[in-house]
């Protein structure tokens, strides 16, 4: 069932039919040996000894996966740790909620669509609201002035992304609808080329491309998520099963990740030495994204919940979703 959403959701959000094709074939593939792997006694599972990762390019996690903390710490304890690389959060989500992993990393809307859809997954911690990495470009020459000139005007995001939810929480205040723009659903590398040729009133999108198009000659920042208008949170899940059955496993990661998290802080040029060819941007930019990205790792206290519960009510209103969530009842709690 999930794996249909799946489907949806990477279609929904625009993606391209070859690359949506792609996650479809490459996840049932690891989904087919994940079930295979369960009746051999050698699989990569907890109770085997193996704590198995997803990760996503250029995130804490994948940095933690490059310093080797946690393999060092969870040696003397019998275990290892097996990483898995995936293109978005969607696929990640639904790998968590076959059980082909324990614990996985992303945005803020992909969770939302993953409960929805009735996947087993809980939230085990997030990092600090990062609401300046994201906001509205416009581009060299534009007369736009204030978010209510956005009225009637062509507006690219990614559909169901923090972007869209920044969109509307920026027309809104300014009594604007999302109804009274011309949306353009667009993921960040089409939207780039379209944006520098001019198709484009204006383009919401996060970094590293925000900060690659600011430094592009004459492109103005119409607003960021500051003010109130998006946190642009990041989260750890983990699979239900496994939170409930190794909440002491969590906490260690946990604390292996802030560990990491502190070393990347103290150290944006290797960070940044180590990712701009992998990502195909300049050294000095991915270096300013690296400084400015949160850090830490944070429980999901009150305020995070409900900020998490206004974004999915606000998807809902808009049928993005197709059913109310409530965020507070997928929340792990250390046993």
């Amino acid at each position: 069932m999930l794996l249909n959403t799946l489907r949806v959701y990477l279609k929904f959000i625009n993606l391209p039919k070859a690359l949506t094709a792609l996650f479809a074939i490459s996840l049932s593939l690891s989904l087919l040996l994940s079930a295979c792997n369960q009746s051999n006694s050698s699989s990569p599972n907890v109770s085997a000894g193996v704590v198995r990762i997803g990760y996503q390019k250029f995130t804490d996690l994948d940095i933690l996966r490059t310093q080797k903390y946690l393999e060092e710490r969870l040696r003397p304890q019998g275990y290892s740790v097996q990483w898995a690389s995936f293109p978005a959060g969607p696929p990640l989500l639904e790998a968590l909620n076959a059980n082909s992993l324990d614990i996985g990393g992303t945005g803020e809307p992909p969770p939302i669509f993953a409960q929805a859809a009735g996947a087993n997954l809980v939230y085990i911690s997030t990092k600090p609201p990062a609401p300046d990495t994201y906001g509205i470009l416009l581009p060299k020459g534009s007369t736009i002035r204030g978010l209510a000139d956005l009225k009637g005007k062509k507006v690219a995001f990614t559909k169901g992304s923090s972007a869209h939810y920044l969109i509307i929480n920026a027309l809104k205040s300014v009594g604007l609808k999302i109804t009274d723009i011309q949306p353009i659903y667009l993921l960040p590398g089409d939207a780039r080329p379209a944006f520098e040729q001019g198709k484009l009133d204006a383009w919401v999108v996060w970094d590293p491309f925000f900060q690659v198009a600011t430094q592009t000659s004459g492109v103005r920042v119409l607003t960021t998520g500051t003010g109130g208008l998006g946190e642009n949170r990041s989260f750890h899940l983990a699979a239900k099963a496994f939170a409930t059955a190794h909440s002491d496993l969590i906490v260690t990661i946990q604390q292996e990740l802030q560990k990491s998290d502190d070393w990347a802080k103290s150290h944006p040029e290797e960070v940044a030495k180590e990712y701009a060819p992998q990502l195909g941007i300049n050294t000095a930019t991915l270096e300013t994204v690296t400084r400015r990205r949160p850090y830490g790792v944070l429980p999901m206290d009150d305020s995070v919940v409900a900020q998490q519960q206004a974004i999915a009510d606000t998807f809902f209103a808009l049928k993005l979703i197709p059913k109310q969530v409530n965020i507070k009842q997928v929340v792990w709690k250390h046993n």
